[in-house]
C-alpha cells in the first residue's frame, strides 16, 4: 500500500533548497527512483514503485491485469517484455529524480530506447510544463525561464542485472500477421473511426482498450460495452497507472495540493502516456500475432517547434508520425515484427469528425473525448462545459450533425456555442479558422464577435492533405492506401499536396508514391523497381548517392558518415531465377535498410553487379570478373569514399563467391584509410534465417533465393522450372551448411546438373517476406549501433 507520509513543504527557495535563478536544477526533488524487480503472472504483472527522497522512501505497485494468458512466468521473453512494459510510467520523471534505477532483463536495444525517450520527454516537460502556463504549479514555479542546454535529463539511469534477472532470451523473430490490426482503443473519434475504416476493408481488427483506473476510464466505457457486445476480438487491459501518477503527483512540492480539483484538459506533469498504454498490450498481440498496432493521430499532432532557442514537439511527440517511426524501428530491432503507424495522418480533426458521423453514425454514438464525464445509469455522458466538449459539440454542428447522438444535452449544445467565440478552441489555427467560418454560414456564431483573420475559409482543412514531413503518402502500408484513400475522397474535398507555404491539387490514386514501399513491412509488390524510386530517396534529403549533384553530396556527407555499398554478381540461379539475383538482392537490401533507418540515414552507393563467379562459368549467362579485379575495385571505391568524408563503410554482399576478395579489399582500405570497414554476406541474418528454412545444403538458388525473389519480384520467378537439387557428399566435413564443414571450392556443375543446390520447391513468398524482414532488422540495427559513434568509440566501448 502507498505511505501515507507527508512530503516536504516547498520553500521559497526550491525544493531542493536550491535558489530559483537556477530554475533547471530546482526542479530535482527526489534523490532515487526505483522500478522493479517485476513479478510476473499467466494474466498479471506487478511492478514495485519505491521512490526515495529526504532521507525517506516510500513505495507503491504498478499493475497491468489481462483477461487471457499472455506471459509464462518461466520465459526470460515473457519476462524482458513486462519489464518494459513497467518502465514506461518512470520516464516522465528524469526531471525530477537524480537517479532512476530499472531491475530487470533490459537488453542494449531496450536501454538505449528508454534513455532516448526520457531525454525527450525531460526536453516536452521542461518547455510546455514549466515555459508555459501550467494551472496546476504553485506561483514560483509557473512559467519558469528558457534554460538552453544540450540534454535534460537530469536522472542518471542505471539498469542493475542480477543474476536472478539475467536474461537468456534470444533474438528471434514473433510470428506475427500483417493481416491483423490492434486497433488501440478508447471513446475518442479517432479510434473509432479507425476501427471502422479497417474493418469496412476487410481486414482483421483487434479492438483493444486500456482501462486506466479512476475516472479516466469512463471515457472509453460506452465505446467499450458497445464493442464488447457487437465486435470480435474486442479485448481490455487493466492498469493502475492512473493511480501512480497521482501518486507521485502528492509527493511533488511544485504541484498544487488541490490538483485533482482543478477542472483541465491537459495533465499536471506527464507527457509519456500513449506508452503506456501502447506497450501494456503489446503481450496481446504477441498472444494472436497480430502485426499491425494502429495509433489514432490526425494531421496536427506531427509538430517540430523551437520555445527561445528550444526545439522541441510541443508535447505532441507520442502522437506524432515521430513516435511511430521511433516505435517501429524499436519493434524491428527487437524482432518482435511490428509496425505502428496511423491511417488518418492526412486528415484534420474535422474531417474526422465528418467521415465518423456520415459513414459510421453507430460508432459515432460511442464517442466520448470529455475527460469530466459522469454516469447516469449505465451510460457515461461528458461534462458539457470543458474545452473539449466545446470543440466537439463546435465540430458536429459545423457539419450538420446533432450532438445529442453522443450524449450532448441542448443545453450544453446552446452554452457550448455560445461560449465559442470568447473562449475558442484547442485546434490547429487553420482548422479553428474554417470551423468558425463554417459554424458563422450556419449562423451559430456571430461572426462580428470575432477579429476578421478569425474567420476565414480554410478549404484544405476537409481534403486529404500530403506533407512530406507529417503526412507522407507511405506513412501506412501499401496495401492499405487505396482503399482507403477512396473511402477518404467520398468525404472530403479532394487531396492537395503542401508545396512551401501553399497547397496544391493531386490526385493521390494516380500518385506513384502511392505504391512507394511502406519502410517497416516487407510485403510483396507488383514493380519492384518503381516502387524503389517512389520515394524522395534522392537530393539533399534523400540517400542515393548517384542521384545527389556535387553539393547535396556535401551537405548530405557532412550528416551521414556511413555508406552502403552493395556488391552482386550476374550468374545463372537455375532454370527458374534471373540471372541478376545477387546484384538485385545486394541493392534492393542495401536501400530497403537505408530507408527504415532512422534520419539522417545511411547513403547507398551506386551497386557493383558482376563479382567472382568463375564457378558458374559452364552455364550461359554467366558474367563474372577475377578476385583480382574485384578486390581492387572494391579497394579503389572504399579510398575514394573514405576522401569524400565517408568514416564507416559497410559491403552488402549478395554472393558467396565474393567474400574473399572483399574481405580482402575491406582489410586494405582499413589498413590505408583508418576508417571502419565490414563485409556483411549474411553473418547478422543467417542464424535466423536457418531456423525458418529445412534444406540441408541450401546454397544456391534453393529454398532460400528462390523465396526471397518470390517475396519482392514473384513476376520473374518460374515455378514450373524450380526442380530440388540437394547435394549430398561423401563426408560430413564437405557439406556446406555444416557447422564443422571445411570452406572447399568446386565447379557447380560437378555438382548440380540445373545450377540449383537446394530445394526451391520449398520456397514461399511467405518465407521470403520473413527472411528479408530478418535481413532489414538486423542491419538497420547494426547501423543504428554504429552511426552515431565517433571511430574511437567503436573500437572501445564506454562504460
Amino acid at each position: 500500500m502507498p505511505s501515507k507520509k507527508t512530503p516536504p513543504k516547498p520553500s521559497r527557495k526550491s525544493a531542493s533548497g536550491k535558489p530559483l535563478h537556477d530554475p533547471f536544477s530546482a526542479l530535482q526533488v527526489f534523490d532515487r527512483l526505483e522500478i522493479g524487480p517485476v513479478k510476473i503472472e499467466p494474466k498479471r504483472l506487478m511492478a514495485p514503485y519505491r521512490l526515495f527522497w529526504n532521507g525517506r522512501e516510500d513505495r507503491t505497485e504498478l499493475i497491468y491485469s489481462y483477461e487471457e494468458t499472455v506471459f509464462d512466468p518461466l520465459e526470460p521473453e515473457s519476462r524482458n517484455l513486462a519489464d518494459m512494459i513497467a518502465a514506461q510510467v518512470a520516464l516522465n520523471y528524469g526531471l525530477f529524480c537524480g537517479t532512476i534505477v530499472f531491475h530487470g532483463t533490459f537488453d542494449e536495444l531496450d536501454r538505449r530506447f528508454i534513455r532516448d525517450m526520457a531525454e525527450n520527454t525531460a526536453r516536452e516537460i521542461y518547455v510546455k510544463k514549466f515555459m508555459e502556463p501550467n494551472p496546476f504549479l504553485i506561483d514560483h514555479y509557473a512559467n519558469l525561464p528558457a534554460v538552453k542546454k544540450q540534454k535534460y535529463l537530469r536522472a542518471a539511469l542505471k539498469f542493475p542485472e542480477t543474476p536472478a534477472l539475467k536474461s537468456k532470451s534470444k533474438w528471434q523473430l514473433w510470428s506475427t500477421d500483417r493481416h491483423r490490426h490492434c486497433i488501440l482503443s478508447s471513446g475518442g473519434k479517432d479510434s473509432l473511426l479507425s476501427y471502422g475504416l479497417i474493418n469496412e476493408i476487410g481486414r482483421e481488427a483487434h479492438p483493444i482498450f486500456v482501462n486506466e483506473s479512476g475516472r479516466h476510464w469512463f471515457t472509453a466505457l460506452n465505446a467499450y460495452r458497445y464493442f464488447k457486445d457487437n465486435m470480435p476480438n474486442t479485448a481490455r487491459v487493466w492498469v493502475n497507472s492512473d493511480r501512480l501518477f497521482s501518486w507521485m503527483l502528492q509527493r511533488m512540492p511544485f504541484i498544487r495540493k488541490d490538483f485533482a480539483n482543478i477542472r483541465s484538459d491537459e495533465y499536471p506533469i506527464r507527457l509519456w502516456t500513449v506508452a503506456v498504454f501502447l506497450f501494456g498490450v503489446l503481450p496481446l498481440l504477441r498472444k494472436r500475432s497480430i502485426g499491425r498496432l494502429l495509433i489514432g493521430d490526425e494531421y496536427d499532432t506531427s509538430v517540430r517547434r523551437t520555445s527561445h532557442g528550444i526545439s522541441h514537439y510541443d508535447g505532441l511527440y507520442d502522437q506524432s508520425i515521430y513516435f511511430d517511426r521511433a516505435l517501429s524501428r524499436y519493434f524491428m530491432r527487437k524482432g518482435w515484427n511490428i509496425s505502428q503507424f496511423s491511417i488518418l495522418r492526412s486528415l484534420s480533426e474535422l474531417l474526422i469528425e465528418k467521415i465518423l458521423v456520415e459513414r459510421y453514425p453507430d460508432l459515432q454514438r460511442q464517442q466520448t473525448s470529455c475527460h469530466a464525464t459522469h454516469k447516469e445509469g449505465e451510460r457515461v455522458y461528458p461534462c458539457g462545459r470543458c474545452e473539449k466538449c466545446r470543440r466537439i459539440v463546435a465540430m458536429l454542428k459545423a457539419i450538420g450533425a446533432d450532438p445529442v447522438q453522443c450524449g450532448y444535452s441542448p443545453s450544453q449544445i446552446q452554452d457550448g456555442l455560445k461560449k465559442l467565440p470568447r473562449k475558442g478552441v484547442s485546434q490547429e489555427e487553420a482548422g479553428t479558422r474554417h470551423l468558425f467560418f463554417l459554424l458563422a454560414q450556419k449562423g451559430l456564431i456571430d461572426a462580428k464577435a470575432l477579429p476578421p483573420k478569425a474567420v476565414n475559409a480554410q478549404p484544405e482543412i476537409l481534403k486529404l492533405r500530403i506533407d512530406s514531413k507529417s503526412s507522407p503518402i507511405n506513412s501506412m502500408p501499401t496495401d492499405l492506401r487505396k482503399p482507403l484513400f477512396r473511402i477518404f475522397l467520398k468525404h472530403a474535398g479532394g487531396a492537395v499536396s503542401r508545396s512551401g507555404r501553399t497547397w496544391e491539387k493531386v490526385d493521390v490514386l494516380k500518385d506513384p508514391a502511392v505504391d512507394a514501399n511502406f519502410p517497416f513491412e516487407f510485403d510483396p509488390i507488383k514493380s519492384v523497381n518503381k516502387a524503389n524510386h517512389t520515394l524522395k530517396t534522392s537530393g539533399a534529403a534523400g540517400y542515393l548517392w548517384g542521384e545527389f549533384t556535387w553539393r547535396e553530396a556535401r551537405m548530405r556527407i557532412k550528416k551521414m558518415d556511413v555508406a552502403l555499398l552493395p556488391v552482386g554478381a550476374v550468374e545463372q540461379h537455375g532454370p527458374h531465377l534471373p540471372l541478376d539475383t545477387d546484384a538485385f538482392d545486394a541493392d534492393y537490401l542495401a536501400r530497403r535498410v537505408a530507408e527504415a533507418c532512422s534520419d539522417p540515414k545511411p547513403l547507398v552507393l551506386p551497386a557493383i553487379a558482376y563479382g567472382v563467379s568463375y564457378h558458374h562459368a559452364d552455364f550461359v549467362g554467366t558474367v563474372g570478373i577475377s578476385n583480382d579485379t574485384l578486390a581492387q575495385m572494391i579497394y579503389e571505391i572504399g579510398m575514394s569514399v573514405a576522401r569524400n568524408g565517408i568514416r564507416k563503410l559497410m559491403i552488402i554482399n549478395g554472393h558467396g563467391g565474393n567474400s574473399p576478395a572483399l574481405n580482402y579489399a575491406a582489410q586494405m582500405i582499413n589498413r590505408d584509410a583508418h576508417i571502419f570497414v565490414c563485409v556483411d554476406s549474411g553473418e547478422t541474418s543467417d542464424v535466423d534465417i536457418e531456423k525458418i528454412v529445412s534444406t540441408p545444403n541450401d546454397v544456391h538458388a534453393g529454398e532460400i533465393e528462390t523465396s526471397a525473389g518470390l517475396a519482392v519480384r514473384p513476376r520473374l520467378v518460374k515455378m514450373d522450372q524450380a526442380k530440388r537439387s540437394v547435394p549430398r557428399f561423401s563426408s560430413r566435413y564437405l557439406d556446406f551448411t555444416s557447422k564443422r564443414g571445411v570452406l572447399w571450392y568446386a565447379y557447380t556443375r560437378k555438382i548440380s546438373r540445373s545450377g540449383v543446390m537446394g530445394d526451391p520447391t520449398k520456397a514461399s513468398a511467405a518465407k521470403g517476406e520473413k527472411i528479408w524482414g530478418i535481413m532489414i532488422a538486423h542491419l538497420v540495427s547494426l547501423i543504428e549501433d554504429i552511426k552515431h559513434l565517433t571511430l574511437e568509440e567503436i573500437h572501445h566501448r564506454n562504460y
